[in-house]
């Protein structure tokens, strides 16, 4: 393998990691503004990897550069805040799968809309390969095993992976939420619609509020039967009375212990039926572990099919993937109890 990974942080070193421990890669470039941060990573990993610096380019200098490291590349993993549309449409000219870690609802939709050129190069352009989105999907995808038809589908997530993570929840909870309700599109105010939502242990229950994710986009081409779609985010009170003011702290570097939760509603065999999956770890970690893994299956041409999806449509057999991943440390946990109707 001939990997890229753009953006060292939190996620992006997990990413570095987990592809030089479990891929053997031929070459692994590394791209990075932060000096100290690209250092410190090039040499916890050794060989193969190659550091390359950018930061004071201007953007079109960075792109230039980007795409003349992009030669020869079979893999390319965006883990940076930078624009992930001209770098992944920048990647696929030149020959390379694009695995994105981007949680923007916007991002989303604009790499979505490279799914034709992705076709036609015959690349996977993954879509939210994270923690959430990303687990998420594969969650929602994993469950979905047990229904004939699934028709209501809830994420919920709580924590962040790092810096740029906590940033793209502060801004997500001021921003304008996308709901699928009743087959049709519904904006909701961020931070609006709160649910006590259940989280495995030691998290428990949070609070969790409508905010601007791109969840409910990457399902529905997966779940075109479902009439409700919704995703939430984990926030306290400070956090709400805040959220248009720009952040009071630091983040945390790593991030602490977060949770995802996917529930699932449907008919099975004329019995209206509920599921609950979650998955327990810090976010940064299960997300480099998660593009790992997409990486691993796109260079391999596992995927169902090429083009830009997220992993819930990309993922036709979800077992091997959770198997990989559950050998990373990450793994999924089913709810086994009572489930109020909402």
């Amino acid at each position: 393998m001939r990997a890229l990974v753009y953006g060292t942080g939190a996620a992006g070193a997990r990413v570095a990691r987990h592809l030089a421990s479990n891929a053997a890669p031929e070459v692994l470039k590394l791209i990075e503004r932060r000096k100290d941060v690209l250092d410190e990573v090039v040499a916890s990993l050794g060989p193969p990897s190659e550091p390359i610096y950018i930061d004071g380019l201007l953007l079109d200098s960075r792109l230039e550069r980007f795409s003349e490291a992009c030669k020869g590349i079979e893999i390319v993993v965006l883990t940076a805040r930078d624009d992930h549309v001209d770098l992944a449409l920048t990647a696929i000219e030149s020959g390379a799968h694009v695995i994105s870690l981007s949680d923007d609802l916007e991002t989303a939709e604009h790499l979505r809309a490279l799914d034709p050129i992705a076709k036609d190069k015959g690349r996977c352009l993954v879509i939210g390969a994270g923690f959430s989105p990303g687990l998420t999907c594969v969650l929602a995808r994993h469950g979905a095993k047990q229904f004939d038809t699934v028709d209501e589908i809830h994420v919920a997530k709580s924590g962040t992976g790092g810096p740029a993570c906590a940033r793209q929840h502060h801004k997500a909870l001021r921003s304008e939420a996308l709901d699928w309700h009743d087959s049709d599109w519904q904006r909701r105010r961020g931070g609006s619609g709160r649910e006590l939502c259940w989280f495995p242990d030691p998290v428990g229950g949070l609070d969790c509020y409508q905010a601007e994710v791109p969840e409910v986009t990457l399902l529905l081409p997966a779940f075109h039967d479902a009439v409700r779609i919704t995703a939430r985010v984990a926030a306290t009170r400070r956090d709400r009375a805040t959220k248009w003011l720009p952040m009071m702290r630091r983040p945390h570097p790593e991030g602490l212990i977060g949770a995802v939760r996917v529930e699932l509603r449907g008919w099975s065999n004329g019995v209206r039926e509920v599921v609950v999956l979650g998955a327990l770890d810090r976010p940064g970690v299960a997300a480099g572990h998660v593009a790992g893994v997409a990486a691993r299956w796109a260079h391999e041409g596992r995927f169902a099919k090429p083009g830009a999806s997220g992993l819930a449509t990309l993922i036709d057999d979800t077992i091997p993937f959770l198997n990989e991943l559950a050998k990373c440390g990450v793994k999924a946990a089913a709810f086994e109890g009572f489930l109020a109707d909402r």
